[in-house]
């Protein structure tokens, strides 16, 4: 739905005139019909009936399912909370004491300023319960009178303009002014004048202008969003056109790139918190914010218009769908949200995994679509219903990962017959600013996530994700077409029962670490630069030097992504740590009372638990429903089989201590207690079958391993054109010769044509030559890097300043003879 053009109206406006058509509006909401603006309306009252329509969504109906059970889970929470209101000094509820005896800045204070947004949460709640249809309290007059009783309550105990600010800076400038300007505009026409002007003065207080004068702080990316809706609405709340104004101009500087800290990068990173990939935890706040001032200002007298819009436009594909698979966002770009899986919410415990914040990305991207292009909307309404109908874990038509409003524009999304299913976006990207990369092929999707000094190998803060160390050592996410779990891999219980030491892909030390060891808010990074990768778009060469948590091990790691398969190479690993050295080829969730089979070398394997091997010289291994695993040559390797049992508390201060358990089989490289020089080759076949995993390992044309060492790691796949090298110094390798630490790939295509991608993760290289030993004709297309060519029996491309390419793959196409 596009929203209509309003009217340049005074921003004087009258408050009896607009009460007289509030009731109309509210009453034509409440009951979930299309509203009909009367032209007494000015543009502010346009404007918070708009809010109250995004917020309360439109076009659904209340007695059709699953709208109805949410509406009436809706209307019990807020009768709960009604029953219990007890206003006294210094709460509201007694469960939720705000009132701080010794305010300041100190995590005790934390404590009590968070229950400031808790307590305008309860009664958020409770307003919507009131102004929603279906929940058994629609106009309910004791609920209003509650809710009217709860804001003065608030209002003069805390959240006023005489008030200190204390605790989380957070709550008291986003948490509380969000929810108090939607219950403002939700019971307006039931609000009095100095009810009104109380909010207005306690939100002027807390949240000044001065606080988008600068980007920079905690004003940037998604926190300058959520700044931007307070003042928006503040401003929408008491027709203070000056507000919403300025509102719309603090947005600007979240549109452009940035080269460091916060923000959207040209390669499609997202970064918040300096250090932390954030795509899917504050990316969901940056889209869904943005998106719904879009959608709350199109058309007014403050239109977003700023051209730097189309750059955030852009990062739809660029930025966000290479991360969403079949409904979910990947957990390595959702930070320390990853541990808030069961959350105890008052007297609720609320689910969240990587489906429920991909469900809500998605839905924000259909919002987004309306003040796009009609070009980029169809687009993105084809990539959704793809998304979402694909979801075999998480069915968003059950109602559970989404709210009313969000869930009734993508109902009205599966419902719309003209709209079909896009496939997923095949491809591999590299995003060097977040040490990310995705790949996805017609048979799987996959993920690497990995650390550097610009980024951390894991975010704790606020007593979450106090155990996720390893997440950023080379984890390798993946999902095959058709498995077993139906994409629930890293959903269902996984991150309070994984062993946090054994992360599939990951090369770590045993070595025992503290809960939040390194430090919070991502202090913890290692030592080094060399984190990239090399790509033509649809194949990937990536790298990571690694260096281990609070410990000595070092290693080098590799990653070629391919059609069907991923090649795992480490070398170099070396630790003094006194503990044990693992690289985990795989740790496979394989649910609640999974007994999937076991084959290593066609030998079935036990599938009782506890039950653990030792194979001297495997060849290859498969694990039913889930995939393959080959080892060029034969390799020694561990398997075993576990029931682990933890809780979300344990992993997250605020999470649910209700124990968790589940299976899993894992699948290690076993280097030993303090390794020198240790490696591993493995090759990953998401999906495989048996008998295609069997084949693989008798094919012993298909790979070629050419090195392996800690100065270089290479293979070559011949059926596939397909060369990859990371040179982590200069040398040879096959064909292929450097004098400079770069990244190299190479792809034969049938036409007789050959891309050749370089990367220079270090960002540091500012001249480097590459020889490839191969008759070339000639160099049909090069970027501005490349100052010199040389064809004929070999290729030799002369490269100048690399280092301002910011990692990103330099791409040349050549004619070959």
């Amino acid at each position: 739905m596009t929203s209509p053009s309003l009217p340049v109206l005074s921003p004087f406006w009258s408050r009896r005139a607009f009460l007289a058509t509030s009731a109309a509006v509210g009453a034509a909401l409440a009951v979930g019909l299309p509203r009909q603006a009367s032209a007494a309306e000015d543009e502010f009252a346009q404007l918070r009936s708009r809010w109250r329509s995004l917020y309360l969504g439109e076009g659904f109906s209340p007695t059709a399912e699953p709208f109805r059970s949410k509406l009436a889970t809706l209307g019990t929470q807020a009768r709960t909370w009604q029953g219990a209101m007890n206003p006294v000094t210094g709460s509201l509820w007694p469960d939720a004491v705000f009132g701080d005896p010794e305010p300041d800045t100190d995590t005790e204070s934390y404590g009590y300023s968070e229950k400031i947004q808790t307590s305008y949460e309860r009664v958020r709640v409770m307003a919507e319960a009131f102004c929603q249809p279906g929940t058994g309290l629609t106009g309910d007059a004791s609920l209003k009178a509650a809710v009217l009783t709860a804001v003065d309550h608030l209002g003069s105990q805390v959240y006023n303009k005489s008030q200190a600010q204390y605790g989380n800076w957070y709550n008291f400038q986003i948490g509380a002014p969000q929810r108090l300007l939607d219950i403002a505009i939700l019971m307006y026409e039931h609000l009095s004048a100095a009810q009104l002007t109380a909010a207005v003065e306690a939100i002027d207080h807390f949240v000044p202008d001065s606080l988008v004068a600068k980007y920079t702080g905690t004003s940037t990316g998604a926190n300058r969003i959520d700044l931007c809706r307070v003042l928006a609405l503040r401003g929408i709340l008491d027709g203070t056109a000056a507000k919403v104004a300025l509102a719309r101009d603090a947005i600007s500087p979240v549109f452009p790139y940035v080269t460091s800290g916060d923000g959207l990068y040209a390669d499609g990173s997202l970064i918040q918190h300096t250090y932390v990939p954030y795509t899917g935890s504050y990316g969901a706040v940056l889209i869904d914010g943005l998106s719904k001032l879009f959608a709350l200002l199109g058309g007014s007298t403050w239109a977003i218009t700023d051209s730097g819009r189309q750059i955030f436009l852009d990062s739809v594909e660029s930025a966000y769908a290479p991360f969403l698979h079949d409904g979910l966002m990947v957990d390595n770009v959702s930070g320390r949200a990853i541990s808030r899986g069961l959350v105890a919410t008052d007297q609720l415990k609320v689910q969240q995994d990587d489906h429920s914040r991909g469900h809500a990305i998605i839905a924000s991207i259909l919002l987004l679509g309306q003040g796009a292009s009609a070009e980029e909307n169809a687009r993105w309404q084809g990539l959704a219903k793809g998304w979402f109908t694909r979801d075999r874990y998480s069915d968003v038509t059950t109602g559970r990962t989404l709210g009313v409003a969000a869930l009734s524009r993508v109902a009205t999304l599966l419902g719309d017959s003209g709209v079909k299913p896009a496939a997923e976006p095949a491809g591999h990207q590299v995003f060097p600013a977040m040490a990310r990369a995705a790949h996805r092929s017609g048979r799987f999707t996959a993920s690497v996530s990995m650390a550097s000094k610009a980024i951390t190998f894991y975010e704790n803060g606020n007593g979450e994700n106090v155990r996720g160390w390893h997440t950023g050592s080379g984890m390798l996410y993946w999902w095959a077409d058709g498995d077993s779990t139906g994409g629930g891999q890293y959903s269902d219980g996984y991150w309070p029962t994984v062993d946090p030491y054994r992360l599939p892909g990951t090369t770590v030390s045993r070595k025992p670490l503290a809960d939040a060891e390194g430090g919070t808010w991502g202090a913890a990074r290692p030592d080094t630069t060399w984190v990239g990768g090399a790509t033509d778009g649809t194949y990937g060469t990536v790298a990571q030097d690694l260096r281990g948590l609070s410990s000595t091990l070092r290693g080098r790691k590799s990653w070629f992504f391919l059609d069907d398969a991923v090649v795992c190479l480490g070398a170099g690993i070396t630790s003094t740590d006194g503990a044990g050295v693992e690289s985990v080829v795989d740790n496979r969730n394989l649910g609640v009372s999974g007994t999937a089979r076991l084959t290593v070398d066609g030998r079935p394997q036990p599938v009782s638990q506890a039950w653990n091997a030792d194979f001297p010289r495997a060849r290859w291994a498969h694990l039913a429903g889930h995939g393959g695993y080959v080892f060029p040559g034969g390799a020694p390797l561990t398997a075993l089989r576990e029931e682990r049992t933890g809780s979300w508390k344990d992993i997250n201060g605020g999470g649910s201590a209700d124990p968790v358990t589940r299976r899993y089989v894992t699948l290690l490289a076993d280097h030993g207690t303090d390794p020198a020089d240790a490696h591993y080759a493995y090759v990953l076949l998401p999906g495989a079958t048996e008998a295609r995993t069997a084949a693989r390992a008798a094919d012993r044309d298909w790979l070629a391993v050419t090195v392996n060492s800690a100065a270089q790691q290479g293979v070559r796949v011949p059926s596939l054109g397909f060369t990859g090298v990371t040179f982590w110094e200069p040398g040879t390798a096959g064909k292929v010769s450097v004098d400079a630490p770069l990244i190299v790939q190479i792809r034969e295509r049938r036409d007789g044509t050959a891309t050749v991608s370089v990367s220079d993760p270090n960002r540091t290289v500012t001249g480097a030559t590459l020889t490839w030993r191969r008759p070339v004709r000639s160099v049909t297309s090069k970027p501005g890097s490349v100052t010199g060519v040389r064809t004929g029996r070999e290729l030799q491309l002369t490269f100048g300043d690399l280092s301002a390419a910011g990692g990103v793959s330099q791409k040349v196409v050549v004619r070959l003879n």
